[in-house]
């Protein structure tokens, strides 16, 4: 499995430098990533509360992320997803996993809560062909699903900042007990 590019500091992040397990990990990718699957496996094996941040996004606004998009468009959901964010961040608390809409990191001033939060972020990956598949056979709505070309548009303009993640694990092909096995290997929890 890949993780973040580069030298040797791929495999196993803690015990190369000597920190103890993250409080706090953050999932980012695109649609179809897995983040939700994942996190909620990630959780449940470490013992940490897992939130994903478009649910606390709908619970503080009292509607859908889709009705968010249709009333109020794209701005107002990027506040409103800016304003749980924050609110998340400021939490005490456990441990946690935190799996983020496609588009919440890529938001400059989200990117700077998550740094200063000392949160590790995960990129989970796979091509962009198989995100696609995969948003295809949900049932669930996505707003900025559109078609083909601007869903690979989209991923493209995104992924960039995907990649200032501490880590990146592909998921292509991968069940959810991998990509979670493969995440507790990098951050060099047994």
């Amino acid at each position: 499995m890949k993780t973040t590019s580069g030298s040797q500091a791929e495999g196993d992040l803690c015990a190369q430098t000597s920190v103890p397990a993250p409080r706090t990990v953050i999932l980012v990718g695109f649609m179809g990533a897995g983040k939700t699957s994942v996190g909620r496996i990630l959780g449940q094996r470490l013992g940490y509360l897992f939130e994903d941040l478009d649910d606390r996004i709908q619970a503080r606004e009292r509607r859908t992320i889709q009705q968010i998009f249709h009333d109020s468009g794209e701005t107002e959901f990027r506040r409103a997803e800016q304003a749980a964010l924050r609110e998340l961040i400021a939490e005490a608390g456990g441990a946690r996993i935190v799996a983020l809409g496609g588009g919440a990191f890529v938001q400059a001033a989200n990117a700077a809560l998550i740094r200063d939060s000392g949160a590790v972020v995960v990129f989970l990956d796979a091509p962009v062909e198989e995100l696609y598949r995969r948003c295809e056979q949900e049932a669930r709505e996505r707003p900025l699903r559109q078609d083909r070309e601007r869903f690979r548009q989209l991923y493209e303009a995104r992924k960039p900042h995907y990649a200032a993640a501490a880590m990146r694990v592909d998921t292509s092909g991968k069940d959810v007990d991998s990509v979670a096995t493969e995440i507790m290997t990098g951050l060099g929890i047994r």
